[in-house]
């Protein structure tokens, strides 16, 4: 009986587990690429008249006391 041929070698397989790693150690060292969402110039103001939210004392008060 004939052996089967296969086109996948052990070379082969080493050969790619190699490159693999190489290509893995590469990309550890590389810097990584930051992407920056652009920053608003002007913040809306809120109207005090309709009734946005405060920061008052009372609302401080209430953050000092849901602190663990």
């Amino acid at each position: 009986m004939d052996k089967p041929t296969s086109k996948l070698s052990r070379r082969t397989v080493f050969a790619g587990a190699g490159t693999a790693g190489a290509l893995a150690a590469a990309a550890a060292l590389l810097p990584k690429a930051t992407v920056e969402a652009p920053v608003a110039e002007t913040k809306p103001e809120a109207d005090t008249a309709k009734g946005g939210y405060q920061v008052t004392q009372h609302v401080l008060r209430y953050y000092q006391t849901t602190r663990v």
